[in-house]
């Protein structure tokens, strides 16, 4: 057959190279992964971002002071960074928090991330509605990362009203920070009352797809282990350290050192197992397909309630114009009869005139005279 490629004596089209030609233009035109961190201060959020990405994402931070605890107040502050490895790109923007739970009344902390949130969806839908649609930038938020803190017996208010204001809008993964403070023991039955607490409270924090049937027993088993460990017990550290001769990220204490790293010690490997080597394009999609699409519907339903309020209020004012024009109309009505019973009554008058023998324009005009002398009287 003409046109065909020939292999090991087999012919073949050539559309299984469609896998590699969305691979190398997926390549070149870099991905894009919104992050954001909510949690209160003190609860090694910077580090932790540091230690997943191997990175000094916060050298030039400047901490504002002055603010007392009542006015303190939630900020957003937002830094993008390019990190390649093997070829692939990846610009990568953490969202932080400042602020957050830090006042005295935190009965609202919410109300600035779900403000972030929705701007971005917001921007994202107008740039989608526009005509250059090819270069939008998709600042979106992917995975927000909540820190839970160590001590404690579960959610607090504060996280359980955060949680469900912000979970149908972005993919919430909770993780308890400073999991080094805590024996084993009490890392799980801290791990169950949260996710008690999520389920008690109706909570829909970031779901893991099933796996596909062909996938390798491997690839299933850590899979089961990356949801057994939700909420990750996560610990981070700016400090490499040398154990047994090899350098790592660590923690050097009296009693000894904690190696972020080891999987005896914390869930941070499977953390960054989770976050950025099998599910961040499903964050991604999960983003897009329900969590955006269901701003998006609101937005059209809210689009679709507007134009009917006005084509409600032009009917109103045309049918307002149209009762002004039947008033008019029926005056004239009103007119058009008074004077047909005037032309009656004279018609009838001159009737009467000419059955009793008289001229009925003599009768009309002495008549008038009549009246004229009476008036001159």
């Amino acid at each position: 057959m003409d046109g065909c490629l020939h292999k090991n004596g087999q012919e073949f089209i050539g559309f299984a190279t469609l896998p590699e030609q969305v691979h190398r233009k997926s390549v070149k035109r870099g991905f894009d992964f919104t992050l954001m961190v909510v949690g209160e201060s003190g609860l090694g959020k910077s580090t932790l971002i540091n230690s997943l990405f191997l990175t000094d994402l916060y050298k030039e931070r400047i901490i504002p002071t002055g603010q007392s605890l009542v006015e303190k107040t939630v900020s957003i502050e937002k830094k993008t960074i390019e990190i390649e490895e093997r070829g692939v790109k990846l610009r990568l923007t953490v969202v932080d928090t400042p602020g957050f739970g830090d006042a005295v009344n935190c009965e609202e902390c919410w109300k600035s991330v779900e403000r972030y949130v929705d701007e971005q969806f917001n921007k994202f839908f107008q740039d989608e509605s526009g005509l250059n649609r090819k270069n939008i930038q998709d600042h979106r938020v992917h995975c927000c990362l909540y820190f839970v803190p160590p001590y404690g017996h579960g959610l607090r208010q504060m996280d359980v009203e955060f949680m469900r204001r912000l979970h149908r809008k972005v993919n919430i993964v909770p993780v308890i920070a400073k999991s080094d403070t805590l024996t084993k023991s009490e890392i799980i039955k801290l791990k169950s009352n949260i996710m008690n607490d999520i389920e008690t409270n109706k909570i829909k924090i970031y779901q893991f797809p099933e796996c596909d049937s062909d996938e390798d027993e491997e690839f299933k088993q850590q899979d089961r282990e990356l949801k057994a460990s939700i909420p990750f017990a996560v610990i981070g550290s700016n400090c490499v350290i040398e154990v047994a001769g090899k350098k790592m990220r660590g923690r050097q204490y009296p009693w000894g050192i904690v190696e972020v790293e080891n999987a005896a010690h914390c869930d941070f490997v499977k953390l960054r197992t989770m976050l950025i080597s099998t599910h961040m394009q499903d964050m991604k999609e999960v983003t897009q397909d329900i969590h955006y699409e269901n701003f998006r519907a609101q937005c059209i339903s809210q689009m679709q309630q507007v134009a009917l309020k006005e084509r409600n209020k032009l009917k109103r004012e045309s049918a307002a114009n149209f009762d002004t024009v039947g008033d008019a109309d029926k005056l004239l009505q009103q007119k058009d009869e008074e004077i047909r019973r005037m032309q009656e009554m004279m018609r009838q008058m001159q009737e009467k005139l000419k059955e009793s023998g008289k001229d009925p324009a003599t009768a009309l005009s002495l008549e008038a005279s009549k009246r004229d002398s009476v008036v001159n009287v």
